[in-house]
């Protein structure tokens, strides 16, 4: 990009690649814990992770303000185009046995239990819970209806709270405290 434009976004209040390089080593992980909890997968969230932070770098008409929110959304949309998530329309519980050896993720939640999640239902959970999207909002990037997404939410959910009892049986944590994002 030319000194010119460069000056022109600046003036005009748009994010610049330096802003973007800001927002991304500024909330590092943050940003690379959404990558590697959307696609489930280090090496498919490191390649989310830095094609979203290549996107961003590339010349962006986004306000200054924004250029965190987008960084987030292109990230989103990464994890989307390697993974294609669609609706699974089944009833049994796609939450596998897994190690107990990842704890207090976002909000307290085992990360293995999020991981654990059917491809669908982990992004729904993710976009909808952890990152408060809203439900059409979610639709529309997952190309699916608002209906499928309640669903998937709500699968997701119940998914977790059998995971966490199972824990809590195992572990005799029965008292602790569930997450406010849980809380129904």
């Amino acid at each position: 990009m030319g000194e010119q434009a460069y000056s022109a976004m600046r003036r005009n209040g748009y994010a610049t690649c330096q802003d973007f390089l800001r927002v991304f080593d500024e909330d590092m992980r943050g940003l690379y814990q959404l990558s590697f909890l959307l696609t489930g997968d280090p090496e498919k969230g490191e390649k989310c992770f830095v094609t979203g932070m290549e996107d961003c770098a590339k010349e962006n008409r986004v306000f200054r303000e924004w250029a965190r929110i987008w960084a987030k959304r292109v990230i989103v949309q990464n994890a989307i185009r390697e993974l294609q998530p669609r609706p699974s329309h089944s009833d049994s519980s796609a939450l596998a046995a897994t190690a107990f050896s990842q704890k207090n993720g976002p909000i307290g939640l085992d990360v293995d239990a999020v991981l654990g999640l059917a491809d669908f239902e982990r992004f729904v959970f993710v976009l909808c819970v952890l990152e408060r999207y809203r439900e059409r909002e979610c639709a529309l990037l997952l190309n699916c209806s608002a209906s499928e997404v309640r669903e998937a939410r709500a699968q997701a959910i119940e998914e977790l709270a059998d995971f966490r009892l199972s824990v809590f049986d195992v572990h005799g944590d029965r008292g602790r405290e569930w997450p406010e994002a849980l809380r129904a």
